[in-house]
């Protein structure tokens, strides 16, 4: 099954074809590769109200449902991806910072 040309939308950085999903466990948006895919690890659905819905394949749910198809995660596949943010686990800066009495 493939998604709707009303859902299929271009990546902004690698101009490939992508469709923009709702996670079913969060509510997030994620781009999905709009072609599907037999060797992805999402499943992409319809829901009753029009929006397209992603599941990511797991040990306890591994089968395609019907009216699903398999996909990429588009993130996996952009030729340009966005720069990675850093974690924050470096250490912070401290210049121009006042001690407090117990570090003098």
């Amino acid at each position: 099954m493939k998604p709707a040309s009303h859902h299929v939308t271009r990546c902004r950085r690698c101009q490939d074809p992508i469709v923009w999903c709702l996670t079913t466990a969060n509510g997030r948006r994620q781009p999905v590769n709009a072609a599907p895919d037999e060797t992805g690890n999402v499943a992409v659905m319809q829901g009753a109200d029009g929006v397209l819905y992603v599941r990511t394949i797991t040990a306890a749910r591994p089968d395609i449902k019907a009216g699903e198809w398999q996909a990429t995660p588009h993130f996996a596949t952009c030729a340009s991806p966005p720069p990675r943010r850093s974690g924050g686990g470096g250490q912070r800066a401290t210049s121009g910072v006042r001690p407090v009495p117990w570090q003098r």
